[in-house]
C-alpha cells in the first residue's frame, strides 16, 4: 500500500479545512474579527512597525479591525501584491479608504503609485493550522515564498488569522514551508511550540 504524499494529504485537508472556515465565518465572522483585533493589543509593536495583512476573501478573518487597531498604535500599513506566480508577494502602503485595484485570485491590493513597504509584522490568512505554527493555505505557495524572503533580511514576526475550530493536529510539512511565529483566534494569542 502506497501512503498519500503530503501534497495529496494537504489537498484533502484543504477540501476539509475550507468548510469548517465557511462555517465558522458564516456562525462568528464579525463577532471574531473583533476579537482577534482586541487579541491584537498583544502584539509588540516596535518603532517604525510596517504591519502587512491582506484583502480578505470571503471566508476568511477579516483583519481590517486587527490593521486598525494597529494603525492607532502607531504602524504603518501595507496590503500585499502578486508580482508574479512564482514571486514572492510585495507590499505597498495602504490606509483605509484608499483606492484598490483587483488581483489575481479575487485579491484587491492598492494602486501602483503606492509607495513599496517592507513588513516587519506580516497577518497571514489560514486555512489550518498546527501547534508547531505550520499552515495550510491554497497551495500556491506565495505566502512560503513570501516568508522566506522576508526572513532572510530578518526582523519579521509572521501571525496567522485563524478561527480557532481551524487548529489541526499536525500539518503535513514540505522542504519549502515556513512555519508562522504566532496565531491570532478569537480566543486569543496562539504560541507556537517550537520544534
Amino acid at each position: 500500500m502506497t501512503l498519500p504524499s503530503p501534497a495529496e494529504t494537504k489537498q484533502a485537508l484543504r477540501r476539509e479545512a475550507s468548510r469548517i472556515r465557511r462555517e465558522q465565518s458564516a456562525r462568528q465572522g464579525a463577532a471574531a474579527a473583533a476579537a482577534i483585533a482586541r487579541a491584537g493589543a498583544e502584539l509588540a509593536l516596535p518603532p517604525g512597525t510596517v504591519a502587512a495583512g491582506y484583502w480578505p476573501l470571503p471566508g476568511e478573518i477579516d483583519d481590517r479591525p486587527l490593521l486598525l487597531e494597529l494603525a492607532a498604535r502607531g504602524a504603518a500599513l501595507a496590503l500585499p501584491e502578486v508580482a508574479a506566480p512564482d514571486a514572492p508577494l510585495r507590499f505597498r502602503r495602504w490606509m483605509p479608504g484608499d483606492p484598490l485595484a483587483p488581483g489575481p485570485h479575487r485579491t484587491f491590493h492598492p494602486l501602483p503609485s503606492a509607495p513599496l513597504l517592507r513588513p516587519t509584522l506580516l497577518l497571514v490568512p489560514v486555512l489550518g493550522f498546527d501547534a508547531k505554527g505550520f499552515r495550510l493555505g491554497f497551495g500556491g505557495g506565495y505566502y512560503d515564498r513570501t516568508l522566506a524572503a522576508l526572513r532572510r533580511d530578518g526582523g519579521l514576526i509572521a501571525v496567522g488569522l485563524a478561527y480557532a475550530a481551524q487548529q489541526l493536529p499536525a500539518v503535513p510539512v514540505e522542504p519549502w514551508d515556513q512555519a508562522l511565529d504566532a496565531i491570532l483566534t478569537e480566543e486569543g494569542l496562539v504560541s507556537v511550540v517550537q520544534a
